[in-house]
C-alpha cells in the first residue's frame, strides 16, 4: 500500500499540515497518523473518508485506484 503513504503524505504536504495538526482533525493521536504515513498501520474505514474529506480527495484517489 506504499502509494497510500505517498499520497498521503504528498497531501499533508501540499495543504500544509503538520502531522499533529491531521491528528488533530481525525481526533487520533499523532503517534497513530505518523503508523498511516510511514505504512505500519492502515486507517479503519470511516478514518479514510475523513482524510479524503480533509484533502478534498477521492478515497479512490488515495489509494491509487484513479488510473484504473
Amino acid at each position: 500500500m506504499k502509494i497510500f503513504q505517498q499520497r498521503l503524505q504528498e497531501q499533508r504536504r501540499l495543504c500544509g499540515y503538520t502531522q499533529q495538526q491531521i491528528a488533530d482533525m481525525l481526533q487520533i493521536a499523532q503517534p497513530s497518523y505518523i503508523r498511516y504515513e510511514n505504512g505500519s498501520s492502515e486507517p479503519k474505514l470511516q478514518t479514510l473518508v475523513k482524510i479524503a474529506d480533509i484533502f478534498d480527495v477521492s478515497v479512490d484517489y488515495l489509494l491509487g485506484r484513479d488510473e484504473i
